[in-house]
């Protein structure tokens, strides 16, 4: 968030894991220039651990002299009735949108506890996310190409072009398994595809980036070298995406993108389903 206007605690606090309470908070003070100091509180389902909370809260307001901002998701009543009466702001992230649905379905909603995703209930999802995984980590940054049919998508790109992570993104939210190859000396002197490759065009997907910016990344991690230096980064992402043109392969610059954002294009491109976990 940028450093433009005040800066303010904030709690994300579920009765679950609390991923949802930091999405929609994140996405809320997004809007305003707020430097947030963040501290998440997953599965407070007890007396005990309201009071900790609680306690916290209270003395932000104490220290800073403002109220914090709490973005929360609690079911269990009385739980809910102490965090609402601490010194906060406190935001719940599904009320308004549950109330409009009660209205528009005509029912009245059943809540529970925040464990919709368990193994017991959804063993088959969770397993094969899992598999996902395995699958996306042993095939990271070109380490194997060993059962690479069973691939759901195979990224290409220039070392520290946001394979990795974009990877064990589209794996871990979305049950995916992800090849991720880095073009190396090697493979930009001759200019083609493995032949790994060419019998799976219809998976292959390239990430690009802003030779400025690559620079900037590869100087944090092997300061001064060649590997690093400008003239490089020109040479092979030239050199990649003159490929990537030449045979057919689409690709998106993830310079200024998020791994959400360069998941959920690469998706959209490539006409991948998601799948919700």
């Amino acid at each position: 968030m940028k450093n433009l206007g005040q800066s303010r605690d904030v709690f994300y606090v579920s009765d679950g894991t609390a991923i949802t309470c930091e999405t929609l908070g994140h996405v809320v003070l997004g809007q305003f220039s707020v430097t947030a100091r963040e501290k998440t509180f997953p599965f407070v389902e007890s007396d005990h651990k309201v009071d900790e909370l609680i306690r916290e809260i209270n003395q932000s307001y104490e220290r800073n002299g403002v109220k914090p901002l709490v973005f929360f998701s609690i079911v269990v009543p009385h739980i809910r009735t102490k965090l609402l009466a601490s010194c906060a702001h406190c935001y719940d992230v599904l009320e308004s949108v549950v109330a409009q649905v009660k209205g528009d379905l005509n029912m009245e909603p059943k809540p529970q506890l925040q464990r919709s995703h368990s193994v017991a209930k959804d063993s088959d999802k969770y397993f094969d996310r899992i598999a996902a995984i395995e699958y996306t980590l042993a095939h990271d940054d070109g380490v194997s190409l060993k059962n690479i049919d069973q691939a759901d998508i195979i990224l290409l790109g220039v070392s520290r072009s946001g394979k990795t992570p974009t990877s064990l993104y589209m794996a871990m939210q979305f049950g995916l398994r992800v090849v991720n190859y880095p073009f190396i000396d090697d493979d930009i002197k001759r200019l083609r595809l493995l032949p790994e490759f060419e019998i799976h065009r219809h998976k292959l997907f390239g990430l690009t980036i802003d030779p400025e910016r690559l620079t900037e990344i590869r100087e944090n991690r092997l300061a001064g070298s060649d590997y690093a230096s400008t003239e490089q980064c020109l040479q092979e992402l030239a050199s990649v995406e003159s490929l990537f043109r030449r045979e057919a392969i689409p690709y998106i610059n993830t310079s200024s993108l998020s791994v959400e954002e360069i998941s959920t294009r690469v998706l959209e491109r490539a006409g991948l389903k998601r799948r919700l976990f």
